[in-house]
């Protein structure tokens, strides 16, 4: 598996991680045993939320995290009702609860709310402080919203945007994409394969795709985690709550060519530029 450094970061984080979205729907045993897998083959990149299943996520994961806290790079968010400076610090220590560990190596305010950013903002500076969170991020932040941070913060503190990011949904790579790039912050894509919206094998995008994965020996989905991977600010969560999948999300050891990249970008057009930031 590909490990690149975490935008400022020098710890070396997966470029394909294990996202949690509706992780406490799956079946909890085979979802544990899948993280698990997941960390044998390096994919050491997992991410929750206290949102997710009301903190069900946070807790399949602490457990299946047990004695194996430091092979993981582990990221959860704060919603953005409860982002105050003393509600940052406390959804936090609750998180670290939920996950049995003291600490995070990244932290993201979910959306931008009504709060304050300075007042989240200072609540991460807190929790760096004391050795809660090793390093704090975004999600679902467009350009505007980077610029605030940038103004608050200045460079080298944010370590990531985490964003809706697909074969379908490109818009990031307008704007989000080369600011991030500009200032050092890694890029994590979150759906992947959309929201029940991957191409079929019979679509016309679905035959590149297919044709393109029989050149390496690959799935359609591993094309597309390879393209939506393909610069080094990027990085990608998809989820992975069975065994089988996990394996797929793992077994990404080839790069593509120029010329599929160029297919793929015929094939699922950027689209315009003055469409908003998209967010699931």
């Amino acid at each position: 598996m590909d490990v690149r450094s975490f935008g400022p970061l020098a710890k070396k984080v997966s470029v394909i991680g294990q996202g949690s979205w509706n992780l406490e729907q799956a079946n909890r045993d085979v979802a544990i045993a899948s993280l698990r897998q997941g960390l044998d083959l390096g994919m050491n990149h997992i991410d929750t939320a206290e949102m997710y299943g009301a903190g069900m996520s946070e807790r399949i994961i602490g457990e299946a995290i047990q004695n194996r806290r430091d092979e993981v790079f582990l990221v959860s968010k704060v919603l953005p009702q409860n982002a105050t400076r003393k509600g940052t610090i406390a959804a936090c220590e609750k998180s670290l609860s939920r996950l049995k560990t003291d600490r995070l190596n990244c932290y993201l305010l979910h959306w931008r709310g009504s709060h304050p950013l300075a007042e989240t903002l200072a609540a991460f500076a807190d929790l760096k402080s004391q050795g809660k969170i090793l390093a704090w991020g975004v999600s679902n932040f467009d350009v505007e919203d980077l610029d605030e941070v940038y103004r608050l913060t200045g460079d080298g503190e944010l370590a990531c945007n985490q964003v809706l990011y697909h074969l379908l949904e490109r818009g990031i790579e307008h704007r989000v994409i080369p600011w991030c790039e500009q200032h050092g912050v890694a890029v994590v894509g979150y759906s992947p394969f959309g929201h029940g919206e991957f191409p079929s094998g019979n679509s016309a995008g679905g035959k590149v795709l297919h044709a393109i994965a029989v050149k390496y020996g690959a799935t359609p989905r591993q094309i597309a985690l390879r393209f939506l991977t393909r610069r080094p600010s990027l990085f990608t969560i998809p989820k992975a709550s069975a065994l089988a999948h996990c394996t797929e999300n793992a077994g990404i050891n080839f790069s593509l060519s120029d010329d599929d990249l160029e297919q793929i970008n015929i094939a699922f057009p950027l689209g315009p530029k003055s469409r908003g930031l998209a967010m699931l």
